[in-house]
């Protein structure tokens, strides 16, 4: 990994735990839910490399509920940053910037279909394939066609249903005609790339 730059699957991986033994050496346990290309990576959809750990949410010991992400729990910070001084990593590696977008509700199965993985006092929910698609479709209309996110839906390659379902949550998310029609674009855009369209 580049001391600033990208990771991949194991690095993250080691970070996490980097994270998890400290939250363990005192005593604590934290639930977030992760997406993003580190989501997308464990669950072997893509194999690329990302910049940082996307913390949509937060969730409780039971994995029942979830709650808002910013600002991540204070003790979580601590640790991230003596991971990220450790690492020689940026300070924001792991952050919540994407859990604003939970203002207007949290993306489907989010919580229900998160893969969960455990390393010392942190766990960790990867988004399955509905909230990513959903996220993705989010993200590919908001910056553009050349945007990673646009490979990540073609990687993703999502079904008719899987469509539907996300495109009703983003135009949820923004409800002026011109997004819609972006959005629109974008799954044409994407199906184009396939060649046909998934029914399963």
């Amino acid at each position: 990994m580049d001391a600033r730059g990208a990771m991949d699957r194991e690095t993250t991986e080691r970070l996490l735990r980097a994270v998890g033994d400290l939250l363990d050496a005192r005593g604590e346990r934290h639930q977030v839910l992760v997406v993003g290309g580190v989501a997308l990576a464990f669950g072997n959809v893509v194999t690329r490399t990302t910049q940082d750990v996307d913390v949509i949410a937060l969730s409780d010991p039971g994995r029942r509920t979830i709650s808002s992400a910013v600002p991540l729990p204070p003790v979580l910070q601590q640790a991230v940053a003596t991971v990220a001084r450790d690492f020689d990593l940026a300070p924001d590696w792991m952050n919540s910037v994407i859990g604003c977008q939970l203002d207007l509700g949290a993306p489907p199965g989010l919580l229900e279909e998160a893969d969960w993985r455990t390393w010392g006092g942190l766990d960790v929910g990867f988004a399955g394939r509905r909230a990513l698609v959903a996220l993705k479709l989010y993200a590919a209309a908001d910056q553009g066609p050349r945007s990673k996110h646009v490979h990540d839906l073609v990687a993703l390659s999502p079904s008719e249903a899987e469509w539907n379902e996300a495109r009703a949550w983003v135009r949820d998310q923004d409800h002026s005609p011109e997004f819609h029609r972006i959005v629109d674009q974008v799954v044409d855009h994407v199906r184009g790339h396939h060649g046909d369209h998934r029914t399963d």
